[in-house]
């Protein structure tokens, strides 16, 4: 029974440790068992060893893989979870999350449980999660006395456990935590950070993992058909409506732009039509849009509503997340530009420029007519991840320190729910 020992020692070691409750791991009825074969009170109880050591046997391996998988894979999958949380009027659900996330193999749990008993203790051992984000949770956690806060913790030491790609790495990124509404540029000992807006609650920004690649200037906006369909098509015909906004109108077709005030609703909901806003000043994408590879056409950008940075209140746009200092965000991606690189983004963006030969360049172009676009597209060589994650408890990257935010889309209360068997 020494191994049985060593595993009833460690689960009431580390389960506690890590958010987790003892009950489901049978802990009590392991410490049970083992009292009854180490006192060898068979007898004076009323039970048959036959009875006793299989139900020991069960316990002891249903408690080491419970352990080893949830620790190493997560006590809910999360892809599982997400995705089949907001069901959409046209059908289906919407995709939140698209990590790709690795499933537990119970094939390798048979495998270690039938090796010698000295290799499955460091099996059990190595399931600890030991990332750098879970460790300081975990220091937290252990800290907390107020019980909804260690909850919270446990909440988010989940989200650690998941084999999914992570923000742990060390180098340059770009971080965006949806709940906390702001988001973090880290490299090396700079950190960036700014407010955001992100997606409504009827639009959630989805949770991702990708790479910015190269930034625009005075874009167009490609208006989403969703977003004609319930904000646009029912201005069909209404040419003032579409001057004011700088949404123009193209046969999908043939190419031609047609007139606004030819165009009903009905041929704007067909699909037939592409409806754009010419890029430059109102533009609803700001002056510069960070593009990255997704499936949701969703992307980092500024924008010419700034005032909403100011709100407590930013869950509201369509998906995409808009950045409060678009053009800092833009001087982290390029770390090597000189300083006329900069002026050039500066004046394509109507910021005062800095240099010298920006000023000149200004005065010599002040009778032009037109905006200036000394700048249009920007290559992000090397290209630098962003991760789009969700944490209601996180360290903050600038200061290291635990912060805590509220649960904005719902996702804590779904992971608490599907983790109630194992979670304190």
């Amino acid at each position: 029974m020494p191994e049985a020992d060593s595993l009833l020692s460690f689960l009431r070691r580390e389960v506690p440790r890590h958010g987790l409750d003892s009950l489901a791991f049978y802990i009590p009825q392991i410490a049970e068992d083992l009292g009854i074969v180490h006192h060898l009170s068979f007898d004076s109880i009323g039970v048959s060893i036959n009875e006793v050591l299989p139900r020991l046997d069960y316990y002891l391996s249903k408690a080491f893989v419970r352990y080893t998988s949830g620790q190493r894979y997560g006590f809910v999958r999360p892809d599982q979870l997400l995705n089949k949380m907001d069901f959409k009027r046209t059908g289906g659900y919407a995709r939140l999350l698209d990590y790709e996330v690795k499933a537990p193999d119970y094939q390798e749990y048979l495998q270690e449980l039938s090796s010698e008993g000295s290799k499955r203790m460091e099996y059990l051992k190595l399931s600890q999660p030991s990332g750098r984000i879970y460790r300081v949770l975990q220091e937290q956690f252990e800290k907390a006395t107020d019980k909804e806060a260690r909850h919270r913790l446990a909440i988010n030491m989940e989200r650690c456990r998941w084999q999914m790609k992570q923000p742990e790495e060390r180098g340059r990124m770009v971080l965006v935590n949806i709940p906390a509404l702001q988001l973090w540029a880290v490299g090396g000992d700079t950190v960036l950070n700014m407010r955001i807006v992100c997606g409504a609650k009827g639009s959630k920004t989805p949770l991702l993992h990708s790479e910015i690649k190269y930034m625009q200037v005075n874009p167009e906006w490609l208006i989403p058909k969703n977003i004609i369909d319930t904000e646009v098509a029912h201005h069909g015909g209404d040419s003032a409506y579409f001057a004011k906004r700088r949404y123009y109108i193209i046969d999908r077709s043939s190419g031609d732009t047609l007139h606004p005030a030819t165009v009903k609703p009905e041929q704007l909901k067909s699909g037939r039509l592409r409806v754009g806003q010419k890029g430059g000043v109102g533009n609803s994408l700001g002056r510069i849009v960070f593009r990255f590879p997704n499936d949701f056409d969703v992307y980092l950008h500024d924008t010419s509503n700034r005032g909403a940075f100011n709100s407590d209140n930013r869950t509201l746009s369509h998906g995409c997340v808009r950045v409060q200092k678009p053009f800092d965000l833009a001087c982290f991606l390029l770390p090597d530009a000189d300083d006329w690189l900069k002026d050039r983004l500066r004046i394509s963006m109507d910021i005062k420029p800095e240099t010298e030969r920006g000023r000149n360049y200004i005065e010599e172009h002040e009778e032009d007519p037109r905006p200036f676009k000394l700048l249009t597209y920007q290559q992000v060589t090397p290209h630098v991840p962003v991760y789009i994650i969700y944490y209601t408890a996180y360290p903050n990257p600038k200061t290291g320190i635990v912060e805590t935010w509220p649960d904005l889309y719902g996702y804590d209360k779904a992971i608490s729910q599907a983790c109630s068997p194992f979670l304190f």
